[in-house]
């Protein structure tokens, strides 16, 4: 019977292990200090090597070898490790060997000396498994553990370990290997299987197994067994029932334009052709994830992974999509993965969740388009001062008169404020919180000039003086800012209708110079057409 390929391509030195060198190298140091401490804990994903490593542990500490090449891989005891028949390897599965009587059989055989070797190797795979009285039962023999014991305790979730125990071991913690150096893998056991294989379909084996090089293995192996000549990349989409990367960015393409029709054909194109709406998903939020990295950081080397032509795709994505509708769509899509497990639509939650990225929420369609039809955000009004005040470096002088007239209205940045509305309140959510997106959806109405939004809170004053708190208020114009285009100062207000203040935005807060005319003086002449008059009030000296 032939071997599976991940069996046989098993980790036998340290120098086999692939994408853990942080704790290769402490180990390989350790062993030549003579200092290996008397308990590990291996922590991490599944598949990253953890129980490999543990076993190339117990053949250096018993190999025979001159001590810089251990483990040798050849001596009679790594043979033995290797085969499975190495007597002072104890390996313990704790997910069905995690009763207190298992461990105190434990404690009761770790005291005799080793058979073969100079060691006995404890290996308690899934160790959080064990129950309480058992961790309590293992906690007296790692306290004080016979010198020629090690225990190599390893886990994939080690916040269920009491800390009693974490505090007695030694943790390394095992990371979810990278697609680069998974994909190098494969193609060295392509190569030395003989095995013809497409870099594209390697790269998507490497992506899919998602940092676990045993499933990449696995489903290397799988593919071998399908019957053509190459591997293709074609071929490992309709194993894994994932798409090309091609659509993916199609679908993306729609979200930036909004066009739904598109996105919504390309749902039902994939739903016909039998791929996985669940892995298409998945892809869809790992190529937004990439394109949020290049909207916060612009560096494209986050993407090491992807090939220069995705890279460059994924660039014009990101300036196409607004940072806040990027980061919506990544949380709907996330949420819609759940719900995508069948039924008589299997493909609705991913419909809905597109229609909801690019449209609106239907709860919050309501209060968006009926009386307000999308309002903006506040800022303490700005208007011109109706009077000037006397000061020693600047000449008695006051304004007779200053006629108010409202500032001109941008109906066109309304119109777009509104249909993005629901844009506004997720990045409002997102870097304010959930009750200052309630507070905004209470705005009855928008007005916008040309440095300035008001807002119109109608009777709720609550919600108006939410927003009106400066850390918020400030919040809230620089994403209005965003979405407008250019820097605003935002007003709120009372009552159901908004109005701008008079040359909203423009006012002067510098100080006249103690030997020039008064900006103040100038701004309400030029701009308000106010009149200077001469004559002196009674409080005038």
């Amino acid at each position: 019977m032939a071997q599976a390929l991940y069996r046989k391509w098993r980790s036998r030195t340290f120098d086999e292990v692939v994408g853990q060198e942080h704790v290769t190298t402490t180990l390989r140091n350790a062993l030549r200090d003579g200092r290996v401490a008397h308990a590990y804990l291996f922590t991490g994903p599944r598949g990253t090597g953890k129980t490999s490593t543990a076993r190339i542990l117990a053949k250096a500490l018993n190999c025979t070898a001159p001590e810089e090449e251990r483990p040798c891989g050849v001596c009679p005891t790594c043979v033995a490790i290797s085969e499975g028949r190495m007597l002072d390897l104890i390996e313990i599965d704790a997910a069905s060997n995690n009763s207190v009587d298992d461990i105190r059989e434990l404690r009761e055989k770790v005291g005799f000396r080793p058979s073969e070797g100079g060691y006995k190797i404890y290996i308690i795979d899934e160790v959080h498994m064990l129950s309480k009285s058992a961790f309590n039962a293992l906690l007296k023999t790692l306290e004080e553990p016979p010198p020629h014991a090690r225990f190599v305790l390893a886990t994939t979730e080690p916040h269920k370990i009491p800390a009693t125990v974490l505090s007695r071991c030694q943790r390394f913690d095992f990371r979810r290997i990278p697609v680069a150096q998974i994909t190098a893998h494969l193609r060295h056991i392509a190569n030395e299987e003989g095995v013809q294989a497409e870099d594209a379909a390697l790269t998507a084996i490497a992506r899919s197994a998602q940092g676990c090089m045993r499933d990449a293995i696995s489903l290397l192996d799988q593919m071998t067994s399908y019957g053509a000549e190459s591997i293709s990349a074609e071929q490992v989409h309709q194993v894994l029932g994932s798409v090309s990367g091609e659509s993916v960015a199609k679908f993306v393409d729609a979200l930036a334009t909004q066009d739904v029709a598109t996105g919504l054909k390309l749902i039902q194109e994939l739903l016909l052709d039998g791929a996985s709406l669940q892995e298409f998903t998945t892809q869809v939020i790992e190529h937004l994830r990439g394109v949020m990295l290049l909207q916060i950081t612009g560096d494209s080397s986050l993407l090491d992974d992807r090939s220069q032509e995705t890279i460059k795709r994924m660039q014009a994505q990101a300036q196409a999509l607004t940072h806040a509708l990027t980061l919506s769509a990544i949380k709907s899509f996330s949420q819609a993965i759940g719900a995508l497990k069948g039924g008589t639509q299997p493909q609705l939650p991913l419909e809905l969740a597109l229609v909801e990225v690019t449209r609106g929420p239907a709860t919050a369609a309501a209060p968006a388009t009926q009386a307000v039809a999308g309002r903006a955000a506040p800022i303490p009004p700005t208007a011109p001062p109706s009077r000037v005040e006397k000061t020693e470096a600047a000449p008695a002088a006051a304004i007779k008169t200053a006629q108010a007239t409202s500032a001109p209205l941008d109906q066109e940045a309304v119109s777009k404020l509104r249909a993005r509305w629901n844009e506004v309140l997720a990045a409002v959510r997102q870097q304010s919180g959930l009750k200052q997106q309630a507070a905004l959806r209470a705005v009855r109405d928008i007005a916008i000039g040309e440095n300035a939004v008001a807002l119109a809170f109608g009777n709720n004053k609550f919600a108006q003086n939410m927003i009106s708190e400066a850390e918020t208020l400030a919040q809230v114009s620089t994403i209005l800012a965003h979405f407008v285009g250019r820097q605003v100062a935002v007003a709120c207000q009372e009552g159901e209708r908004a109005t701008l203040p008079a040359a909203a935005g423009r006012v002067v807060h510098e100080k006249a110079a103690a030997d020039g005319p008064d900006p103040l003086l100038e701004y309400a002449v030029s701009e308000l057409g106010a009149q200077v008059s001469d004559e002196k009030t009674g409080n005038d000296p």
